[in-house]
């Protein structure tokens, strides 16, 4: 049996959803219903429901994959969070959730989901679809105005029965049909991992509001142009917000471990560590649910907050990733476990927060102490390769940035370069043993032909060739000399010793590894 509205009175009293789909009004329009949403932004909204009511029904959108879809719809929009903790395998760690009053999978029905965006009880679309989904250059965070796909759905704009290929054009479809139907304000709530995400996303719109107005071939019309523009200015608001929980990847035994539980089957299980961060900026013009009376900080900035997650948390997260990887390491549990690695991610955070700023109350020394100990939790089974994947979207912010502001101020980082030199030897696609590693990236056929074309695999040309990436790369990375030399530098001794013995070099205080 599967887990259903009429299957819950049979599950253990401890596990029942405090709220129930049937019961709720839609609100919020959510796209992208991957694990890290369900874990999150769903229990959120389900315990500000608990607390203080109100109709803040979710209505769910995948924007590709049917799969989930399929399985919430026939378990009526539940699903299960389960905590994962190790030796915590009570059955009060699994948690009903029956916040999803509807399920949409944009491709095959794309009029509903427009019709959602445009449905006056909605107030707030959030958004988790991946950095690489908003179509924008890592380099400049501008829209890649070039993209075929996204012109072909900006010259279709008003044609909502249509399917949108990319992110940017489900939503000026579902403002343009907004819009139309005067269906009031809207905030669009961008909770994934971009640097000042809400005006990114604002940048976004207005970029490709921008170029449909250039656009002769399709339906749109200069004039419908030029009113959706007014009506977006006049109406949505683009709030920011900094998220955080780790959510790893479903795996069989998270699904086993269910079923047992409950008793009955639930195929859109996730699990997801005790801690879960949610700042949002307090910008909404049509209302929203009482996040904060579920825990969430709404504040007027949300960047000091970011800043240090994106740079303490995902920096340290992806240096895991590549590096254990490298040393045949499956987990970030298993990566943080390898001799040294501990010294290492603590002097990757003393350099880094030289660089911050952080909000009132929060001491980076300390949030970086706890960020290593959420990693060790091995109940998270979360794969590096998992955290490796979207590289080139995901550098800029975690380790580009912090190298840039360190250069600025005239340092010369040690620890920082080394990450890069992690990513550039994970990319060339085998670990320190010999076995490959996959490459799952937007630009993987672009660094495939960077590398081909350097002629060469020593360092110096791995580094130059990958350095040559400008739309990664901003010439003040790419042809700062003290950063290519350390970056090659370590490059140099990840090739000759491995992963593994340069983090040991690293604990032990030997000369492996360039001395800044």
């Amino acid at each position: 049996m599967r887990l259903t509205l009429r299957t819950l009175s049979g599950i253990p009293e401890v596990c029942r959803p405090p709220v129930r789909p049937d019961q709720l009004q839609p609100g919020i329009v959510h796209i992208g219903l991957g694990a890290f949403h369900r874990a999150h932004q769903a229990v959120f909204t389900q315990q500000a429901l608990v607390q203080a009511g109100g109709d803040w029904g979710i209505v769910g959108v995948a924007p590709r994959s049917v799969d989930v879809v399929g399985a919430m719809r026939e378990q009526d929009g539940l699903f299960t969070v389960t905590r994962l903790r190790d030796g915590d395998a009570s059955a009060s760690a699994t948690q009903v959730v029956g916040v999803h009053t509807r399920l949409l999978h944009a491709l095959t029905e794309p009029a509903e989901v427009i019709a959602a965006v445009a449905a006056p009880t909605t107030r707030v679309v959030t958004l988790t679809v991946t950095e690489k989904a908003y179509r924008l250059d890592p380099a400049t965070g501008r829209l890649r105005s070039d993209d075929p796909d996204l012109r072909a759905d900006l010259s279709t704009v008003t044609e909502f029965d249509a399917p949108a290929r990319t992110l940017p054009g489900m939503l000026l479809r579902g403002l343009a049909a907004r819009a139309q139907a005067d269906a009031g304000p809207l905030a669009v709530l961008c909770c994934d991992n971009l640097p000042d995400n809400g005006h990114r996303v604002a940048g976004m719109v207005t970029q490709a509001l921008e170029l449909l107005t250039t656009l002769t071939a399709g339906t749109v019309t200069a004039a419908t142009a030029s009113r959706l523009t007014e009506w977006v200015t006049a109406n949505v608001a683009f709030p920011s917000s900094m998220v955080d929980r780790i959510v790893p990847a479903t795996t069989p035994t998270l699904l086993e471990r269910v079923e047992r539980v409950l008793g009955v089957a639930d195929r859109a299980a996730v699990g997801a560590e005790d801690f879960s961060q949610w700042v949002i900026t307090d910008d909404f013009p049509g209302g929203r649910p009482a996040w904060e009376q579920a825990g969430a900080i709404l504040t007027g900035d949300v960047s000091p907050w970011e800043r240090v997650k994106l740079r303490l948390l995902n920096g340290a997260h992806s240096a895991l990733a590549y590096l254990g990887a490298l040393a045949g390491r499956a987990t970030i549990a298993d990566a943080i476990r390898l001799p040294g690695m501990h010294d290492f991610l603590t002097l990757l955070a003393q350099e880094v927060s030289t660089t911050l700023t952080p909000p009132p109350g929060l001491e980076p020394e300390k949030y970086a102490a706890a960020v290593r100990e959420r990693f060790a939790n091995s109940a998270l089974g979360h794969r590096t390769i998992q955290v490796a994947m979207d590289g080139t979207q995901k550098l800029p912010q975690r380790v580009l940035a912090p190298l840039a502001d360190l250069r600025t101020t005239g340092v010369s980082p040690r620890w920082t370069p080394l990450v890069l030199a992690g990513w550039m030897r994970f990319v060339r696609g085998y670990a320190d043993d010999g076995s490959r590693l996959p490459l799952d990236d937007p630009l993987a056929d672009r660094i495939a032909d960077a590398l081909r074309d350097a002629g060469g695999t020593d360092p110096a040309s791995t580094v130059d060739a990958l350095l040559g990436l400008r739309d990664v790369f901003p010439a003040s990375i790419a042809e700062d000399p003290v950063i290519r030399s350390t970056v090659t530098a370590w490059l140099t001794e990840l090739e000759k010793h491995g992963a593994a013995a340069v983090i040991a070099g690293i604990a032990s205080r030997e000369t492996i590894g360039p001395t800044g």
